[in-house]
């Protein structure tokens, strides 16, 4: 229930605080509002603003920053949205490459965190049957087999597998070519039952290495997400020397589940999803901001992407460089299908 001086006050302070990262001001504010008040009305303001949990004081210092609330209120209804610039033209022209999906998706993700300088995040589209190609076992060292699985669509994964006992390579040989006689051509589920049926009977050093063949399938059948620029977070102010935040935000990159979840939430939506501070959840995710969007595949969304970057950011440009961007990796996701 703000009035047009409290909005313009605020959106003011917003763009002020983003702009410059200092603490602004009731001098600033009158210096940037354009409004005929006096400086005590402005500093009423403040405080009113204060009073609501839209603004706060970081320390002694007169001035005053916005809060998670704050930049809610700010991006719902105050954000102004400018003509594109050059660089969101430029980019709206952009192609990501097409030969491939992981080309084009760790293109995208690559994108957004140089196009930001904040963390890329792309969510990879549910496959539900990878069709094999083939499989091969690669001696690595007396125990250690460096599992190769290749399927239909030109996709590799590798997985070091640690076995009990000394595999000759022949016998790495055998096992690819029983994987690759049944299985090449067929679906992961397929894989799968194999295991539970003639696989039964063949020594256990060569079920160990199919069983991670088959749990390597396996894992493409499940969404994946891929982090680019995660270390442009570290030279940003906002998360000052606070090393401890840093680590947690970084075992959050590391460990994906969590986040996962979150970027999941993306796909039931039509468009931007933004996620200010608590927001998300998430309680390492309580300085920063996500904005997410869906990518589609002739037409029916298939994932998510955005980026991850602290609370105090330039939403006007964020947000349609991740629109845009969705748009780009859908065309060629599209085209590469």
């Amino acid at each position: 229930m703000l009035n047009d001086r409290s909005h313009i006050l605020l959106k003011t302070l917003v763009e002020r605080y983003i702009a410059d990262g200092h603490p602004v001001g009731s001098k600033a504010l009158s210096q940037y509002a354009g409004l005929d008040v006096s400086a005590a009305t402005i500093r009423n303001v403040m405080a009113d603003l204060e009073n609501l949990g839209l603004i706060a004081s970081p320390h002694t210092s007169a001035g005053r920053i916005p809060t998670a609330q704050g930049y809610r209120l700010f991006v719902d209804h105050l954000l102004t949205a400018p003509g594109l610039p050059q660089q969101m033209n430029e980019l709206q022209h952009t192609e990501l490459p097409n030969d491939n999906a992981q080309h084009s998706i760790a293109a995208a993700s690559q994108l957004l965190s140089q196009l930001t300088q904040f963390a890329g995040v792309v969510i990879t589209p549910k496959r539900t049957e990878n069709v094999l190609k083939q499989i091969e076992f690669l001696p690595l060292s007396e125990k250690r087999v460096l599992l190769i699985l290749v399927t239909a669509d030109g996709e590799v994964q590798n997985r070091i597998v640690q076995t009990e006992h000394h595999l000759s390579h022949a016998a790495l040989i055998e096992a690819a070519h029983f994987l690759n006689s049944h299985c090449a051509g067929k679906t992961i589920s397929n894989l799968m039952s194999l295991l539970q049926g003639d696989l039964g009977r063949v020594k256990s050093d060569l079920y160990d290495l199919m069983n991670a063949a088959a749990h390597i399938g396996s894992d493409l059948s499940h969404d994946h997400m891929i982090i680019a620029g995660e270390h442009q977070l570290l030279g940003l102010n906002d998360f000052g020397t606070d090393m401890a935040r840093m680590r947690q935000l970084f075992e959050l990159f590391e460990q994906k589940s969590t986040l996962l979840k979150l970027m999941q939430l993306g796909q039931n939506a039509e468009g931007i999803q933004i996620y200010i501070g608590n927001e998300s959840g998430i309680a390492t995710l309580d300085e920063c901001s996500v904005i997410a969007a869906p990518y589609r595949v002739n037409n029916e969304i298939v994932g998510t992407l955005g980026v991850i970057g602290p609370t105090r950011m330039a939403y006007d440009r964020v947000i349609p460089i991740v629109n845009i961007t969705a748009q780009l990796l859908s065309s060629a996701l599209t085209q590469s299908n």
